[in-house]
C-alpha cells in the first residue's frame, strides 16, 4: 500500500467511533442498511427518510447533500458506524484505501457527507424496496438490494477526487487516486491509427455538469466519437482493460451487473470512445476528458480541472 494511503486509512480509523457496531461488520452493505434503518428514531426518521419514489432518490450531483444532516452530527456512535461499514462494503476492499484517501483529502472524514434512505429494508424474509443513498463532495453512491429494476449500480452514480490544492491539477494529476483511468483510456488513444484518431477525438467536450442531464442517454444516430466495433481485436481488448480499470473501485456484485448490462446490448462493440481537445490540461496531448457511451450507458471522464466521473448504466 503506498504510504499516504495507509496513512489516510490509518486516519479514517482514527476518526471511527470506538464501538462494538450493532451489526456483524462481515455483513453486507444491504443487510447493514435494514439494520441502521430499525436504529433510527421517529425524529430521524422524519428527517431523512423518504418514500421509495420520492424524486429525490434518483438524483445525482458532483457536491450536494441530499439531506442537510450531517453523518458527524445527526447519528449516534453505533448508526456512524454503521453508515461506515455500509460505505466500505460499497466498494472492492483492495481499492478501498484510495478511496479512503479521496474522502479525507476531499471533505475531512465521511462524517462530513449526508446520507438517506428511501422505502423500508427488512431484516428477513419478504422482497422490500428500499435504497441507501450517501452524497457529499465528488460521491453520489448507492445501495439498492436490487430494487431498482435494470439499472446498474441502483441508478446514476459520480465519484471524483481533487489531489493536492485547490486549482487545475498538473498534467500527471498527482496522488489522485483515479487518474490512473484516464491513463487507461489514453492506451487506446495511442493505440488508434491516424484515420480512427481523427474520429475519436473531439474539439468540444459534449456535457455540461448539470446534476441528472449529465447522465442523459442519446439515442445511436447522436452518439460521437469512434465505435468500438471498428476497433481491431487487439485495440478492443484495450477498451476492455479500461473496462475493468472503470469497474475496479466497486463490489464485485455492483461490477458484475453492469457488465451484464452492456453485454445484453451488444457488450463493448457497443460503445463509442470519444476524446476531447479543449480541456487538455498542459496541451500534452494525453486526453484528460474522454467518454464511453452507448445507447444505454454514459461513463463520462472529466479530468479537468481535477477527475469528476458520471456514470450511469441501465438496461
Amino acid at each position: 500500500m503506498h504510504r499516504r494511503d495507509f496513512l489516510a486509512t490509518a486516519a479514517m480509523a482514527a476518526a471511527a467511533p470506538s464501538v462494538a457496531l450493532a451489526a456483524n461488520p462481515k455483513a453486507d452493505s444491504e443487510t447493514l442498511v435494514a439494520t441502521l434503518f430499525k436504529s433510527l428514531t421517529d425524529e430521524q426518521k422524519s428527517k431523512v427518510c423518504f418514500p421509495f419514489d420520492h424524486a429525490l432518490r434518483s438524483k445525482v450531483d458532483a457536491n450536494w447533500f441530499i439531506t442537510p444532516h450531517k453523518i458527524g452530527e445527526f447519528y449516534n456512535a453505533d448508526q456512524r458506524a454503521m453508515i461506515q461499514e455500509i460505505f466500505r462494503h460499497l466498494h472492492n476492499p483492495e481499492f478501498l484505501p484510495k478511496v479512503l484517501y479521496h474522502i479525507q483529502e476531499d471533505a475531512g472524514s465521511l462524517d462530513k457527507y449526508a446520507i438517506a434512505l428511501f422505502g423500508e429494508p427488512r431484516m428477513k424474509g419478504g422482497k422490500s424496496q428500499f435504497e441507501f443513498v450517501l452524497t457529499g463532495r465528488h460521491c453520489t453512491i448507492r445501495c439498492d438490494g436490487d430494487s431498482v429494476d435494470g439499472a446498474a449500480f441502483g441508478g446514476p452514480i459520480m465519484y471524483g477526487h481533487q489531489s493536492g490544492p485547490k486549482g487545475l491539477e498538473k498534467p500527471d494529476h498527482g496522488q489522485n487516486v483515479y487518474w490512473y483511468q484516464g491513463k487507461r483510456a489514453n492506451e487506446v488513444f495511442q493505440a488508434l491509427d491516424g484515420k480512427q484518431r481523427e474520429a475519436a477525438l473531439i474539439t468540444k467536450a459534449p456535457r455540461a455538469e448539470a446534476s441528472n442531464k449529465t447522465v442523459a442517454f442519446k439515442p445511436k444516430s447522436e452518439l460521437v466519437g469512434l465505435p468500438v466495433a471498428e476497433m481491431s481485436k487487439d485495440q478492443k481488448g484495450l477498451v476492455e482493460k479500461v473496462m475493468g480499470d472503470l469497474l475496479l473501485p466497486f463490489r464485485k456484485k455492483d461490477s458484475s451487473e453492469a457488465m451484464k448490462l452492456i453485454k445484453n446490448r451488444g457488450g463493448i462493440d457497443s460503445l463509442h470512445m470519444s476524446f476531447y481537445k479543449n480541456l487538455d490540461i498542459g496541451n500534452d496531448g494525453v486526453w484528460d476528458v474522454w467518454q464511453l457511451e452507448s445507447e444505454n450507458m454514459v461513463w463520462y471522464f472529466r479530468g479537468h480541472p481535477h477527475v469528476h466521473t458520471w456514470v450511469s448504466i441501465k438496461a
